[in-house]
C-alpha cells in the first residue's frame, strides 16, 4: 500500500511539474549579441550601437560607416578620427572630442553633445538635425552642405568656419559666434533665432530665409553685409559681453 501510494503521488509530481515546468525552467545566462559587440575593437562599420564608451582614449580611430546609435561617447577623445558615413544618431557626446576628425556624410541628428569639441573637422554632409550642441566649438570647421535643422546651438562656437549651402532652418543660434566665418554660398535661416549672434564683419549677402527681425536681435557692426533687402538696426553694434 505504502509503495502504491508513493508511486501516485511521484505521477502527481511528475504532472505537476510538467504543466509548470515554462516557470521551472533555469536557463544558463549567456552573453547577449549586444554585449559581444561592445568589446569589438574601433574599426570600419564596428556595431557599438547602445554601448558605452565614455571617458577612452580612442584617438586616430577609423570608424567610417560605424553605427554609434545611442552609444554613450561622453568625455571620450575621438581627436583625428574618421567617422566618414557613420550612424551617430542619438548618441551621448557631452564633452566628446571629434577636433580635427573627418565626419563627412556622418549623421549626428538628435545627439546630446552639449560642450562637445569639433574645431577643424570636415563635416561636409553631415546631419546635425535636432542635436543638443550647446556651448560645441566648430573652429575652423568645414561645415558646407551641413544640417543643423532644429538644432540648439546656444553659445556655440563657429568661429573661422566655413558654410556653403548649410541649413540652420529653426535653429537656436542665440548667442552663437561667426567672427571671421566664410559664407561661400547661401545659408539657410528660415526661423532661426538670432539672439545675440556675434555677426560682426560676415558676409550675409548669399543668406536665405533672413527677416528684419531676426537681424534686429543680432550683434553686428559696420562691415556686416547684408542680404539688400535687410538693413542694420540702430542698436548695432552690441556691446562685448
Amino acid at each position: 500500500m505504502q509503495s502504491a501510494r508513493c508511486r501516485s503521488r511521484l505521477a502527481f509530481l511528475s504532472l505537476a511539474l510538467t504543466a509548470t515546468s515554462g516557470l521551472l525552467v533555469v536557463v544558463p545566462a549567456q552573453p547577449t549579441l549586444a554585449a559581444g559587440q561592445c568589446r569589438e575593437a574601433p574599426g570600419p562599420s564596428v556595431d557599438w550601437s547602445e554601448c558605452t564608451k565614455r571617458m577612452l582614449m580612442l584617438g586616430g580611430s577609423i570608424l567610417d560607416g560605424a553605427n554609434l546609435a545611442n552609444a554613450d561617447l561622453s568625455g571620450t577623445d575621438l581627436t583625428g578620427s574618421s567617422l566618414k558615413a557613420a550612424n551617430v544618431t542619438k548618441a551621448n557626446m557631452v564633452r566628446t572630442s571629434l577636433a580635427q576628425s573627418d565626419l563627412t556624410g556622418a549623421d549626428f541628428d538628435k545627439v546630446e553633445g552639449y560642450r562637445s569639441d569639433f574645431p577643424g573637422v570636415k563635416a561636409s554632409g553631415a546631419s546635425f538635425v535636432a542635436a543638443e550642441l550647446q556651448r560645441s566649438d566648430f573652429t575652423g570647421a568645414d561645415l558646407r552642405t551641413a544640417d543643423f535643422t532644429k538644432a540648439e546651438l546656444g553659445r556655440a562656437i563657429f568661429v573661422e568656419a566655413t558654410f556653403e549651402n548649410t541649413h540652420f532652418s529653426m535653429a537656436n543660434l542665440s548667442r552663437a559666434q561667426f567672427h571671421s566665418a566664410s559664407f561661400k554660398g547661401a545659408v539657410d535661416f528660415t526661423d532661426a533665432f538670432l539672439f545675440l549672434t556675434r555677426i560682426e564683419g560676415v558676409d550675409l549677402t548669399q543668406a536665405k530665409g533672413l527677416k528684419q527681425d531676426q537681424i534686429a536681435l543680432a550683434c553686428g557692426d559696420p562691415s556686416t553685409k547684408l542680404p539688400p533687402s535687410l538693413t542694420a538696426p540702430p542698436s548695432w553694434p552690441c556691446p562685448d559681453e
